[in-house]
Order: structure tokens, then sequence, then C-alpha cells
């Protein structure tokens, strides 16, 4: 299965199944977590979850890791995902470059060698502009003003672009293809008469960068009361607003699962914060909260609280967001709002107030179901009938986001409060399209598996090799059992990729609705040793086919007479396969 790069084309799965099996999954999890041998594999205390005994297992010939504690099992891209939280193509990426290889692209139009030079042109441009922070005094002078030191300075690797139109293409644009990836990269603009010059001059510069520290885009401040105060790079084909998060780099350094994230305005409001050590906080990038935003936090951290100044515009951004993140609400995540007096932003309020005041706010952020019932109530009148109709027309539309279950019901409840009414009437006026399951309809179970479909895929899940053993493969068509089609993909795969270790053919099955009990089947130890299995799993497809076979031959026969030719020459065929099954048997 493989998986795309929204700017770079997709990757070959060849190559995914190349670099898990080159990778050395001891190595990977070993510079991270201190691991000790046991046996064949390697032990630790579980880097997911508090535990005192270690129950975290490493496994170098299956080459993937378990954790009997909490469940959490993956390959070395799965581990890289969950604790240096990256995304998949992330992962695929630093692990090719741990291996000192190329990540391939198989679209036509992608050009990995394009992005390579614009991730270089960028960076070299982030040094240019560190260094000429360092050389301008008033630039040094206006950070010390807004309470930013040199130590969070270079954290965020801040930097200053020149009062000047052509610094970066000065000193970059040695060429006219590097000026020409100098305006791709979003450094350089070109006006209508042709005439090139830099997009960020005389301002504060902050490089925003990827989860693993590289430089996509830069956002720039001016130091005075020019407009517009704040620049961002344009879209590129590595920067997207609507995806990144300044500050998300950083947050990510900080060993462990943060109990919550903060989500500000501005970049010095994450800055100041973190120097205050108010930490971690991100920032949206001139644009409203997506829904990108949101599924990034929400996969590092159970808590995010939008924290946004108490002006007018404070309260519609907040307002965004809210409403974007709608379809996340009622999870496992908490969704929670802070919006500080009016007049202060994060920055001026660590500033003026300190830390600790501060983080004595914190608790005080309202969940989102109750800053969306008070921010709608304020523009009505409770007392009136005309205001609680009001009211209920306003959330109408809100409630549709919201993912059906228990939230949606309490807080349809907590409506139904205010308004005076009963809740499944009101339920009924404002989702009138949605289905109520019956309490009396049974609830649907996935099929359990035959033992020995389950046992021949976790031969085969623990044994790849073990799969080349099968013949046959077209009678499995006769077998009418849950798991089946699983079993034959997973044969399928192994047949076709004889060198497929274990977990690259579990990563095979990442996206796929299969791939969780898969890992669940990966984690538990295996039955059979290597030298056994490919006798024993080309046992238990033969079984499954030999059951699959009668089936059909005892549906046939009770045909009788009514049996045509054809399904008289599918019935003889069947007696054959079946004595050639049973023969080896008989023999022994």
């Amino acid at each position: 299965m493989t998986s795309d790069s929204s700017s770079s084309g997709r990757i070959p799965q060849t190559f995914i199944d190349d670099l898990i099996a080159r990778a050395d999954i001891v190595e990977v999890v070993g510079n991270r977590v201190p691991l000790k041998k046991a046996g064949r594999e390697f032990k630790a205390c579980c880097p997911f979850h508090d535990e005192k005994t270690p129950s975290f297992t490493v496994s170098p010939t299956k080459g993937f890791y378990h954790c009997f504690g909490c469940g959490e099992h993956g390959t070395a891209i799965g581990f890289l995902m969950n604790y240096d939280r990256l995304g998949f193509v992330e992962a695929v990426e630093a692990l090719a470059e741990m291996l000192g290889v190329e990540v391939p692209r198989t679209r036509e139009d992608a050009n990995p060698g394009r992005d390579g030079s614009l991730f270089e042109i960028l960076k070299e441009a982030d040094q240019i502009y560190r260094n000429a922070l360092r050389d301008n005094p008033a630039a040094i002078t206006y950070l010390k003003r807004r309470g930013i030191d040199g130590a969070t300075a270079g954290r965020f690797a801040m930097g200053f672009a020149p009062d000047a139109w052509d610094t970066i293409l000065r000193k970059l644009g040695t060429s006219d293809a590097r000026i020409a990836q100098l305006r791709e990269a979003g450094l350089v603009i070109r006006n209508e008469q042709g005439r090139e010059y830099d997009r960020f001059r005389n301002r504060i510069v902050f490089p925003i960068r990827d989860p693993r520290g590289r430089v996509i885009g830069f956002g720039g401040r001016v130091m005075g009361d020019e407009e517009p105060k704040y620049l961002n790079s344009p879209e590129t084909p590595l920067f997207h607003k609507g995806r990144a998060l300044y500050g998300l780099y950083e947050a990510r350094q900080v060993p462990g699962r943060p109990g919550e994230i903060l989500v500000v305005e501005g970049y010095l409001d994450v800055a100041s914060l973190s120097q205050h050590g108010v930490e971690p906080a991100v920032a949206t990038l001139g644009t409203a909260t997506t829904a990108e935003h949101i599924r990034r936090l929400t996969r590092i951290t159970d808590r995010i609280v939008f924290c946004f100044d108490g002006d007018r515009a404070g309260r519609k951004a907040a307002w965004r967001a809210l409403e974007t993140a709608l379809p996340h609400a009622g999870g496992t995540v908490e969704l929670k709002f802070l919006l500080l007096p009016d007049g202060q932003d994060p920055d001026s309020f660590v500033r003026q107030h300190g830390a600790d005041t501060f983080r004595e706010m914190l608790p005080s952020a309202k969940p989102l179901s109750e800053f969306m019932l008070e921010e709608l109530e304020a523009q009505v009148d409770l007392d009136s009938t005309d205001g609680r109709s009001r009211l209920t027309a306003l959330i109408g539309p809100l409630l549709e986001k919201l993912p059906i279950g228990v939230y949606r019901e309490l807080l349809l409840q907590r409506l139904a409060d205010r308004v005076g009414m009963a809740a499944n009437r009101l339920e009924a006026l404002l989702l009138p399209n949605v289905e109520t399951p019956s309490p009396t309809r049974p609830v649907e179970r996935p099929a359990a598996r035959n033992p020995l479909v389950r046992k021949a895929i976790t031969l085969v899940l623990h044994h790849p090799r073990a799969a080349l053993a099968v013949e046959s493969m077209p009678d499995l068509d006769y077998v009418k059992l849950p798991g089946i089609d699983l079993l034959r993909h997973l044969l399928e795969v192994c047949r076709d990729n004889p060198q497929i270790n274990s977990a690259g053919l579990e990563e095979r099955f990442r996206e796929d609705p299969e791939g969780r009990f898969l890992s669940r089947l990966a984690g538990e130890p295996p039955i059979d040793d290597e030298l056994a299995a490919p006798a024993v799993l080309k046992d238990n497809v033969a079984r499954l086919i030999e059951r699959g076979l009668k089936d059909r031959q005892n549906c046939l026969i009770r045909m009788g007479n009514a049996l045509d030719d054809a399904q008289r020459g599918e019935l003889a065929a069947i007696g054959d396969r079946l004595r050639a099954l049973q023969a080896p048997e008989e023999r022994a």
C-alpha cells in the first residue's frame, strides 16, 4: 500500500518494503529508549505509558516493537511516528536519512531533487537572517524591549531581514536557476515589470520548521508601525499555512507526551510563553485554525487550549477555531478555550503578570460546549420566547457538526434545559434527518475468525517466507470463512515479494481496516518456529481448502438431478481435487 507525500509524489511500496528490511529497529529504538538484551529480544520500560517493570519488547528478527502493558505496537516507521510525533511520510524520510538513502517518488511530476534544493536554499537564507540579527543593534534592542532574551532568540532561531531590496537575491541568486528557486521558496518576488526583490525586508524573521526541524518558510514582523505588521511566506511546495504550526518542532523536543498544548496567534506569544516556562505552545500562521492543525495536535496531546486575546478579534478567532474543532469534540481529546482580559495577549500578559499568574488562569479555560453556549447566549435574551428560539436556531447548525454520541446528547440536554423543552423533542426539531438507533436492533459484531484461518494468518505474519510453500491459491475461492480474504491477500503479498519480512508485511496493512487486527496478532508470541512454519502453514491451508471443497461438493450433491453439465463437471473436478488432497494422508 503506497503512501502519499502531498508535495513530492507517492513513495513506492517496494522502497518502503526495502527500507523496513534494511532498518535495524534495535538501533532506531535504542537511540531513544535504553534497551537491555533479553534472550533474542530487547526489553525496556515502555516510553508510551508509565511503568516500573519492563513490558516493552523489541524484536530484531521480526522488525517490530510491542508493549504487553499498553498494547502499543509497530515497525521502525511506526515507532518514529509515535515517539518523534512524525507523520507517515516524515517518518519514512527520517528513517531513509538514517540509512543514507534518498526517498524516491513515483509521480511523473515529482521532483525530490527540487525539494531538497528548496530545503537547502531556505537553510542558507535562515543563516543569513540569523547572522544579520547579530549585526543589527536596532533589531536586538527591539527584541529586548519585547522581553525576548538571547537564549530564547537562539532556541527559536530568530533572525533579521535587513532593510534592503536584494539581501537574499544578491547572496543566493547566483544564477537564473537559483533565482527561480528563490521565487519558488517564497524568498523573492517578481513584480509585473519583471523586477525581482526580497520578500522580507527590515523585519524580525521567525523561521517556520517542519517536524524534523527543517526550515519550510518564514514569518516576518516589522519593528515599527509599518503595514502589514506580519508577513508570511506564500504557499510553496514545502510550506502550507493550513498545515504548518509555528513552534510545533520546538514543542516536540520536550520528552514525553505533553498534557496540554496552547494554541495562540502570534510568534512572540509562543516565544514569550516558552521563555517564561509556559509550554508547549504553538501558533497558527496568519490564518484561522484548520482541521489539519487540530488533527496534528490531537496526535501528540490529550488537551488543546485555544488561548486568544480578549478583544473582538480574539473572540472572532476563538469562534472560528471552535467551529473547526466541532467534529473532534467528545472524543479522547479535550478542547478548551481561554480568552485573556481585553487588550492583553499571551505575550503581554505573561510579561506583566508572570508565569504563575498565567498558569493559575489555565484551569479556568472553558470546555468547548460551555464556551459555545456562553458565546451564543450572550447574543440573545433567554427570558423571552424569541430569544430562546433564536438560541436554538443559532446552535442547530453547530450541533450537526458534532459526532453522534454521548457528547452531543449531553449538549442537547443542556440546551433543552436552557430553553425549557424536552430533549427528544428538541433533537427532533434541530436534527430531523438523524436516525436514532433502535434499542432493540441487535448490534452487529465482526464475525469470529475460524481457528484455522487465524492460525494461518499468524503463521504468515510471523514467518512470511513460509507462504512460498503454499500452492493451489485458486482453491481458496471455495473457502467461505471470515478472514479468508485477508489470508489470501497476505499470501499473495508474500509470494510476490519473497524477501519481505514480518515488519514489512505489517507495514503494508497500515491503512487497511485489518491493520489493527494484524498488529494484535503480531504482538503475540509465535506458536511454531521458523523451520516448522512452512509445513504447518501448508497443512493449515490444505485443511481449509478441503473444508471449502467439501462444502461446495455437498451443495452440488443436494441439487441432485437439477445439475447442469457445467455443475456436473465441477462436481467431478472437486472429487479429483479432494482425492489429491487426501492422498498424502493415506500414504502417511
